[in-house]
């Protein structure tokens, strides 16, 4: 990172531990080796509080090896992704990733990408993937362990009237951005939009966050890698439940 990005993640980092009394809880020390840390969408691709959310957590754990956050293309589509790399945001691809871990880094990524992060308000508390299994065929050929990340009350930052999914289609933003949703919603500043918001920066709701870093994950003997991905799914949507059993919207 350079100085000023340093000043602007520490002011978006104390910011959202105060404003969204952010909790943490770190359940095993990350492995002293490059992981691939696998998270959640609360809301948002571009901008999206769980991603300030695990810089949190990862800062809490006390480890200080490097993030490189793989990010969707859109980013640069937009015109934003220059001004996220100094954040560490790469574009979102198997080179990318490959080239990090050699470089000793560890990598992040959320692996639902638009189908998760723009989940109507009905589906907030769903980790949804789409059944892609990707993620978990890179950890393998990369040799390192997957590190779950879940993170609760990002959903309830705007309120998501519809996904967007008939939007995305009609827009045409799947072939040209590789967007399966276009989200209609309520925010701060936008009041009701289409499509934009999360993609550009909105004034999130007070929603208090937690995340939780589980225990680093490896594949057994022959596991395939859709399976290898389900128990990944099945173990963050665990905690997703734990972490949301009882809780009201936005107070937490």
């Amino acid at each position: 990172m350079t100085a000023w990005s340093d000043r602007i993640t520490a002011a978006v980092d104390g910011f959202v531990r105060h404003y969204n009394r952010h909790e943490a809880s770190i359940l095993e020390p990350i492995p002293d080796e490059p992981v691939l840390f696998v998270a959640n969408h609360g809301f948002g691709g571009v901008f999206d509080l769980n991603i300030v959310a695990f810089s949190l957590a990862h800062n809490e754990s006390g480890d200080q090896r490097p993030v490189i956050a793989l990010t969707h293309q859109v980013a640069w589509q937009i015109g934003v992704g220059k001004y996220l790399e100094p954040f560490g945001a790469r574009l979102g691809n198997r080179a990318t990733a490959l080239d990090a871990f050699a470089e000793g880094k560890h990598v992040l990524v959320f692996p639902g990408g638009d189908m998760d992060a723009f989940k109507s308000w009905k589906d907030r508390n769903t980790v949804e993937f789409g059944g892609r299994s990707g993620f978990a065929r890179l950890a393998i050929e990369a040799g390192v362990p997957i590190v779950p990340v879940v993170t609760s009350g990002a959903g309830e930052s705007v309120v998501v009237l519809d996904d967007g999914e008939w939007l995305a289609r009609l827009t045409g933003a799947r072939e040209r951005f590789r967007l399966h949703r276009l989200p209609i919603s309520l925010s701060i500043p936008w009041g009701l939009n289409l499509g934009l918001v999360g993609l550009l920066p909105y004034l999130p709701l007070p929603t208090k966050l937690r995340s939780t870093i589980l225990p680093a994950m490896r594949p057994a003997p022959d596991e395939s890698d859709d399976d290898y991905a389900q128990r990944v799914h099945s173990v963050m949507q665990a905690e997703l439940d734990r972490q949301t059993a009882g809780r009201t919207p936005i107070l937490g």
